[in-house]
């Protein structure tokens, strides 16, 4: 088996795969004053539940945009899962092209999206993440060329909540129309149709600027919210992250 962890801003996704297949997976909060006790003991609990111990665990591989956690993982991993544990950008290159001005900023993240959207879709392809923030990356055959990054809607919702004193929290719903006919739907509105505009307007851009139609993948946690509005997103691979990183450790 192989454990893959995601480790992002404001989630951390936890996967293990038994062969090709993703067998099981796991989703918790991100938090960076945790110790790797802490989270020793919750992926240890998380293991049992799925009645996956040590000795089935043949090798681990993280990426992280949140340095803080990078040991942290690194501790625990070694400590509850395997000896062996990779994390991208320190001891596993991509096994992608990053034809940007400085691929060492290009979160490892992204980088692993680019590497299974590659293996996975035909080329060329558009993954729309949708994180903390929202990131578009554009892959070729040649390699990865560089992308988008826009506010999450989990943060411009925060943000608006936080600064609109007279305005509620509201959940993530798609509304029945534009127009609302109070503040919750008025917001509702404004956050899915918003946000489906941005990332219509942003994909059709990059396709014009390289002058050909490109596949549409997108991924991450909010990915659902906008499929069915997005004249642009046909299709979600909510996984795609780990699958890159399994195909990154197989290239190790």
């Amino acid at each position: 088996m192989l454990l893959a962890v995601d480790i992002g801003n404001s989630n951390i996704v936890v996967g293990v795969f038994r062969g090709d297949s993703l067998s099981v997976h796991w989703r918790i909060n991100t938090e960076i004053s945790r110790t790797a006790d802490e989270y020793g003991a919750l992926l240890a609990g998380l293991f049992s539940s799925a009645g996956i111990t040590r000795p089935d665990i043949d090798g681990a591989i993280v990426c992280s945009v949140v340095p803080g956690l990078d040991r942290t993982f690194l501790e625990v991993i070694r400590r509850y899962a395997a000896e062996k544990v990779y994390l991208v950008g320190k001891n596993v290159v991509p096994g992608i092209k990053v034809l940007t001005d400085n691929p060492g900023e290009v979160g490892a993240d992204r980088l692993a999206n680019a590497v299974a959207a590659r293996r996975l879709y035909k080329p060329p392809v558009i993954i729309v993440d949708f994180g903390t923030a929202i990131t578009f990356d554009y892959v070729r055959v040649d390699g990865y060329m560089g992308g988008v990054i826009a506010p999450g809607i989990a943060i411009s919702a925060g943000a608006l909540f936080a600064r609109t004193a007279k305005l509620p929290e509201s959940d993530f719903e798609r509304p029945d129309r534009v127009v609302g006919k109070n503040t919750i739907e008025a917001m509702r509105s404004g956050l899915f149709f918003g946000f489906g505009g941005l990332v219509d307007r942003i994909i059709e851009r990059m396709m014009k600027e390289y002058e050909e139609k490109a596949q549409v993948i997108a991924t991450g946690g909010m990915a659902k919210f906008l499929l069915g509005e997005s004249r642009q997103i046909k299709k979600t691979d909510e996984f795609l992250t780990l699958k890159g990183l399994k195909f990154m450790y197989e290239g190790i």
